[in-house]
């Protein structure tokens, strides 16, 4: 089995709601997408999948949709102050919890075509959560799908 890994770094903001600790309030990460990938063949190139594709289509997944961002629940107070300073933002159904952004950079990856074994998200440099897949294994890919 092969395995592929890459690392994307980027800049978020955002609180929980119904939550009593500090991360009630709005605050920032420095954050990290840690994507895995494997096959047990490797393509014509002698690849899982090319870095440079795997970087263009997610990290430029991430720029678009949450660097520099506040991540915030929909039902949030201030969506809407922040909606009408015409701050950016993305704005989910539930509480934007690391899990909950980790499913959210596999589901955007995995809607691209790539085979994703799990997203990490490191939220600070000693707390990650994994979000895996749940495909079985016989199911993945072994290379990126024909581009239409």
């Amino acid at each position: 089995m092969y395995h592929v890994t890459c690392q994307i770094d980027f800049c978020y903001g955002h609180r929980l709601l119904n939550y009593a600790g500090k991360c009630r309030y709005l605050h920032g990460h420095n954050g990290r997408a840690v994507i895995s990938i494997s096959a047990e063949a490797l393509d014509e190139r002698g690849m899982v999948l090319d870095f440079t594709d795997i970087k263009h289509e997610i990290s430029g997944w991430i720029d678009e949709n949450l660097d520099h961002r506040m991540v915030l629940n929909e039902s949030d107070p201030i969506v809407p102050v922040l909606r009408e300073m015409g701050e950016p933002m993305f704005v989910l159904p539930e509480n934007p919890t690391a899990e909950i952004i980790a499913r959210l950079i596999h589901q955007a990856a995995t809607a691209r075509g790539f085979p994703i074994d799990a997203v990490q998200l490191w939220e600070t440099p000693r707390c990650y959560v994994t979000y895996e897949s749940p495909r079985p294994p016989a199911a993945r890919l072994g290379r990126l799908p024909e581009k239409k």
